[in-house]
């Protein structure tokens, strides 16, 4: 069966013929180490041919605008990235004479290792325009000069076509696709024209990258930041390796945290998990699938599904299957379920008892139906949580959502991360500002303690309107620090100012207890642990994805209550589970930090947003399983995800 929706929320995706994918529901527990953020290693690759010693029009040479776009991204860039530069042009003249030599004109400036600010800034003033544009050539260049294993970028900017093709530079980046190079080219034309934004279109949609148009100095420096900042997104699947089994007998016991196994086309994977008596346990998978061209909806359809078994191999009839359509778009699937058994007591030798109190339960995890085209192989993150039982669970009865309050003083710059794992973080009743790239899906953090809740908006501001190729599908999903999904509100964008959610003034929670997770109230049980709150937003490619339709600024208004109750005690077994806490190592949810509490790690993270990059903050308190989405508009088509659980 579906998920409910109001049904005003229904009425307004039907009318508006919206596709709709959710972040389906995950649960996990922190790692016995905490987890850092992974950004992908980027080449920027920047044309320094001759044809950039030209005017701007708004004053300069295009290479003047081009490098102070680079000094942006270079300010902006995260401690820890690994951003290289290389470009071509510099070396030779355009003359004929001079074309063979300057077809091969291709110079790394700086190799992408952890960012050296000012060496890279040093490198990016020393260049000279001047010669021939080797575009196919410095995409091979580039690609040489990044790791051989793990997601990789390349950014590259460009004002004119390829004038050394062979090679094509399209064929180019299809050759690495095909040797299984895990690369994506995203693409800037500068000032071009048509037939350099087809080529440069094409080198970008051929890796599952993005192409966007700068017509001039201004665009280019507001764009290419975004732009790496979308390259730097890229998500490696991460946790600590794993097998599972055929059957559950031998299957591995997979403790609180992350970890990482492969799983086959039609493959049932086998993992334990073992549960104190009184715990709760969560259990998630998540399969990113790439992005495929040519595949035709009827055959575009993956789901997962998750079992539950007690003692002996017992069927404790707990079901959960996630479905999603147009899986080719390059989308994540989550299937997750939360076990409550363990609360039970034994009442002898049945086999409903097999499925009751402490012990060891198994989860088997099956990729149900496969879509044409896909691996026969993919990876798996796996995330497992075991809460243990609560004493002193603290108030009882549910209070009202929170009231949405419009907030005041000037917005503050944030930028939303492509996974949970780098959700920018947002603190505090205000205005946050960013721009999402049209294929994006981005996340917003907020940490809510015990008693707190929040009401959210968001507003997609008004940009240039062009027909069909600037119809997107936009949306926003609201999750838990299990990553449950609390709601969600779509709608298509047309260019034309809109808000989100469209019926209601706000999405909002019940302020945040224990004991809502035994609610009467439905939507209130997914507010029932303190921690991170994740909002995201997607922005789809347009319904004529020639990659020239603009980026979208959106503003999210945030309300958050200043109220915090006293929260539950959790019953350790030992000493040393106290010492580590509930969560595996890291501090529970809603346990105040040793080195600051959100509000400062928000403000550290929104000053360095203002310079449009990806946030710089620690990851998550709980582990989480965030992958990159870029999820395709489908107008007329419906990308769903169901889910059935049984008890």
């Amino acid at each position: 069966m579906s998920r409910p929706a109001r049904p005003a929320k229904l009425l307004t995706a039907a009318l508006a013929a919206a596709t709709f994918l959710a972040l389906p529901a995950t649960a996990a527990q922190a790692q016995e180490a905490e987890p850092k953020e992974q950004y992908a290693p980027t080449m920027l690759v920047l044309d320094a041919s001759g044809s950039m010693a030209g005017e701007d029009p708004s004053g300069g040479t295009k290479m003047d605008a081009a490098k102070r776009a680079v000094h942006g991204v270079v300010e902006a860039a995260p401690t820890g990235s690994q951003v290289g530069l290389a470009a071509y042009g510099t070396g030779t003249g355009n003359s004929a004479a001079e074309k063979a030599r300057g077809c091969q004109d291709v110079t790394v400036v700086h190799e992408p290792q952890p960012i050296k600010k000012d060496a890279l800034t040093k490198a990016v003033d020393g260049l000279s325009p001047s010669g021939y544009t080797p575009i196919g050539k410095a995409l091979q260049v580039a690609a040489e000069q990044l790791p051989e294993d793990g997601p990789r970028s390349i950014v590259l900017v460009s004002d004119g076509e390829d004038t050394c093709a062979p090679p094509e530079p399209c064929e180019v980046v299809k050759q690495l696709d095909g040797r299984g190079v895990e690369l994506v080219v995203h693409t800037v034309g500068f000032g071009v024209d048509d037939a350099a934004r087809k080529q440069l279109t094409c080198v970008a949609q051929s890796t599952g990258g993005t192409y966007t148009d700068a017509p001039d100095a201004k665009t280019l420096e507001q764009t290419l930041p975004r732009v790496t900042a979308t390259a730097l997104r890229n998500y490696e699947p991460a946790g600590t390796p794993i097998t599972g089994t055929e059957t559950y007998d031998p299957a591995p016991a997979a403790k609180p945290g992350q970890h990482l196994d492969t799983i086959g086309q039609k493959e049932k994977r086998y993992y334990a998990v073992d549960v104190p008596q009184g715990a709760t346990a969560y259990f998630s998978a998540t399969v990113s699938f790439p992005r495929l061209s040519g595949v035709s909806m009827t055959d575009d359809i993956n789901s997962l599904q998750l079992r539950t078994y007690g003692e002996n191999g017992q069927d404790c009839h707990e079901f959960a299957s996630e479905m999603a359509t147009r899986s080719s778009d390059g989308i994540p699937l989550t299937v997750a379920t939360t076990w409550k058994g363990a609360i039970e007591e034994k009442t002898g030798e049945t086999n409903r008892d097999r499925c009751q109190g402490g012990g060891r339960y198994y989860f088997a995890l099956e990729w149900a139906t496969v879509s044409s085209g896909v691996p026969e192989r993919l990876p798996v993150e796996l995330l497992v949580g075991v809460e243990p039982a609560a004493t002193e669970t603290g108030p009882v009865a549910v209070k009202p959502k929170v009231e949405f309050s419009e907030p005041s003083g000037a917005d503050i710059p944030v930028v939303g991360g492509g996974s949970f794992n780098v959700a920018g973080v947002i603190d505090g009743s205000h205005t946050y500002a960013d721009t999402v790239q049209r294929g994006e899906f981005v996340f917003y953090k907020v940490k809510l303690d015990w008693g707190q809740g929040l009401a959210y908006r968001v507003r997609f501001d008004e940009t240039p309107k062009d027909g069909t190729r600037t119809v997107s599908n936009i949306s926003t999903t609201f999750y838990s620090p299990y990553r449950e999904e609390i709601d969600w509100d779509t709608t298509v964008y047309t260019g034309e100012a809109k808000t989100l959610p469209a019926n209601d003034p706000a999405i909002s929670t019940v302020p945040v207890r224990y004991n809502n997770r035994d609610a009467d109230v439905r939507d209130a049980r997914s507010q029932s642990v303190a921690g991170w709150y994740y909002i995201a937003v997607k922005v789809s490619p347009p319904h004529t994805d020639d990659g020239t339709a603009p980026s979208v600024p959106i503003k999210l208004d945030l309300t958050v209550t200043d109220e915090i109750e006293q929260g539950p005690s959790y019953q350790f077994a030992s000493d040393e589970d106290r010492k580590n806490g509930p969560f595996g190592g890291q501090r529970a949810p809603g346990t105040p930090a040793d080195d600051g509490d959100a509000r400062s790690e928000a403000n550290q993270v929104n000053t360095a947003a203002s310079t449009s990059m990806v946030s710089t903050t620690g990851w998550i308190v709980i582990a989480s399983a965030g992958v990159l989405v870029l999820v395709a508009l489908l107008v007329g088509g419906l990308a769903v995800r169901r889910r059935k659980t049984t008890q």
